[in-house]
């Protein structure tokens, strides 16, 4: 896990460098004032120079005025550094998660890969600043101040240094603590995203339902858990902080204690009591950032812990050693003996054989749960297959870049995503550098124009969050005018039409009809009649494959589309 984290160092090197070396230089010159102090007490005050004393008052200023230019370095580019590491962190999740397969987004909450990419990697940026450095100059802090004690008296210095084991004994116990409490908090932290997320996104079905008092209570129990969750954590840390902050008053009463015995003794001067006291004060000062490290370290140990375990998940579909890219293709589909299935032992697909040719329009029909859009996703590699093959141009999928694949393959979908922003800019999201004129078109191409025209500000109206500004008809409209520029060889149409008015069904199925001209069509319907004129209609049902012709074949047959075709139109 520390080779992990210590990576993330290597583009910041001359960063960390200059926060580092300032740090110690920082720490070097906080010794230096008690020697000062020692020798104006023993040599400089019986001589009553004050010419001298103001010279190394001068001397003192200068050094603290170094050391205050050396701080706002730590400060500041430690931060930096620290915020670049968990900028990089975060990049690096994202786009861990967005080369995922759907099977990973099917078993997770939106909420809780939320909070990983933010809360989780907040507190690492923390312990990346500081860590190394902190660790660091509270071991050199620690070694130099105890040097110097022996220098002053020897026996005194270990009497002083006694109660430190006693610290370093309670460090690994709270942070091992606190570190196990973090990762509660996360994953409590998780469960209150993911609750806000299901209820605000779906305010409007809590509102129809009027259920408001049932997420206000349910929302009340996760905030209670994360409530408790924090509770125990500051317990742990106010009992360690007490705990520490007793042991460190205890070492300056010990320095002043048995340091005025030995100068009552005459072992030690007045100068080497009030520069040992000094060195007292500085050598707890490192040891009260334990305190620090104890309170934030947990949290930046748990959350990078949680990202490495993300990390550690490799993706169900990636590309071959081998994948080739592939430029443009027809669109001659295979599927041979394809067997797929979302859970172990549940095969939802089974010994699937299908060809299509370059520029057919197939429509895919049968009871839901069937395998209909399955079959489609399995095209594209949304998942992968268990068993068999699919074929496009005779390439395997498997043997093609998920990019140029997935480039040559558009989708259609009933509940359209839009993003938040304008229609040119979601528009667009079908070819990022299209060009206005090709804009235009695919607006026209859509049955998108008379939208367009009444809205105040055309193309550059906002949409809102999921395009909820928009009907149902406008937003399918729009994600055909993103299909019609992005100019796939082979298209999915996934229920397109089956939640819309009919007047406006028959708007968009013209649109549909002009974007599959010339392209390989997959079609899943559930509304007979629209695919009719389909050059092929393959009935799926939980046998699989039951049987597949043209609309007046499969009726003269009088088999499971017939079936079907009457149960509908009866």
């Amino acid at each position: 896990m520390l080779k992990r984290f210590f990576s993330y160092y290597k583009p910041y090197k001359a960063l960390f460098t200059l926060d580092f070396s300032a740090a110690i230089v920082v720490a070097t010159l906080e010794l230096a004032f008690p020697i000062m102090v020692q020798q104006v007490v023993d040599n400089i005050l019986p001589t009553g120079d004050w010419s001298l004393i103001v010279i190394v008052s001068l001397g003192l200023l200068g050094i603290y005025a170094l050391n205050t230019f050396l701080h706002f370095i730590v400060t500041y580019y430690g931060h930096v550094l620290g915020t670049n590491i968990e900028t990089d962190m975060r990049q690096d999740l994202y786009n861990h998660i967005q080369k995922q397969s759907f099977s990973y987004f099917d078993n997770r909450e939106t909420g809780k890969l939320i909070t990983r990419l933010t809360s989780d990697l907040f507190e690492i940026a923390e312990v990346a600043h500081h860590g190394p450095e902190d660790i660091f100059i509270t071991l050199f802090t620690l070694t130099g101040a105890f040097l110097l004690m022996l220098s002053v008296h020897v026996q005194l210095a270990i009497m002083t240094f006694v109660l430190v084991p006693f610290i370093a004994i309670a460090l690994a116990f709270f942070n091992k603590r606190m570190t196990n409490v973090n990762t509660r908090i996360y994953d409590d932290l998780a469960g209150f995203s993911a609750g806000i997320e299901a209820s605000v996104g779906g305010v409007r079905v809590v509102q129809a339902f009027s259920n408001e008092e049932y997420e206000q209570e349910r929302f009340n129990q996760l905030n209670v858990a994360y409530r408790k969750s924090k509770y125990l954590f500051y317990k742990m840390m106010a009992v360690s902080h007490s705990y520490n902050y007793f042991l460190m008053r205890l070492i300056t009463l010990f320095a002043l204690f048995f340091g005025a015995y030995y100068t009552i003794q005459g072992e030690i001067s007045y100068g080497d009591l009030v520069a040992f006291i000094l060195f007292a004060n500085v050598f707890v000062r490192p040891i009260e950032k334990v305190n620090t490290m104890i309170e934030s370290y947990p949290k930046g140990i748990a959350g990078f812990k949680r990202l490495l375990e993300e990390l550690g998940l490799k993706s169900e579909v990636k590309n071959s050693p081998n994948a080739i890219k592939v430029e443009s293709l027809k669109g001659d589909i295979e599927y041979s003996n394809v067997t797929f299935s979302y859970e172990e032992h549940q095969p939802i697909l089974e010994d699937i054989n299908l060809s299509i040719t370059a520029g057919e329009t197939i429509a895919f029909v049968g009871p839901s749960g069937a395998g209909k859009t399955t079959i489609c996703n399995l095209l594209p590699r949304f998942y992968d297959i268990d068993e068999g093959s699919i074929t496009i141009d005779g390439y395997s999928i498997k043997d093609v870049t998920l990019d140029s694949l997935r480039e040559q393959i558009g989708v259609v979908q009933q509940d359209v995503f839009l993003f938040p922003g304008t229609i040119k800019e979601n528009i667009l999201y079908g070819k990022l550098d299209a060009t206005d004129e090709e804009v235009h078109n695919a607006v026209k191409m859509a049955n998108l124009v008379d939208v367009v025209s009444k809205l105040p500000r055309g193309l550059e109206t906002v949409i809102g969050e999921r395009g909820v500004k928009l009907s149902g008809g406008q937003k399918q409209r729009l994600s055909i005018a993103r299909m019609f520029l992005k100019n796939p060889p082979i298209l999915i149409l996934d229920e397109a039409t089956s939640a819309l008015d009919t007047e406006t069904e028959q708007a968009i199925q013209e649109a549909l009809d002009s974007l599959s001209k010339g392209r390989t069509t997959l079609i899943i319907a559930h509304r007979l009649a629209t695919i009719k004129n389909a050059d092929r209609i393959v009935v799926v049902s939980a046998k699989g494959i039951e049987e597949e012709g043209s609309h007046d074949e499969l009726i003269a047959t009088n088999g499971a589309y017939k079936s079907l075709y009457d149960a509908q139109f009866s």
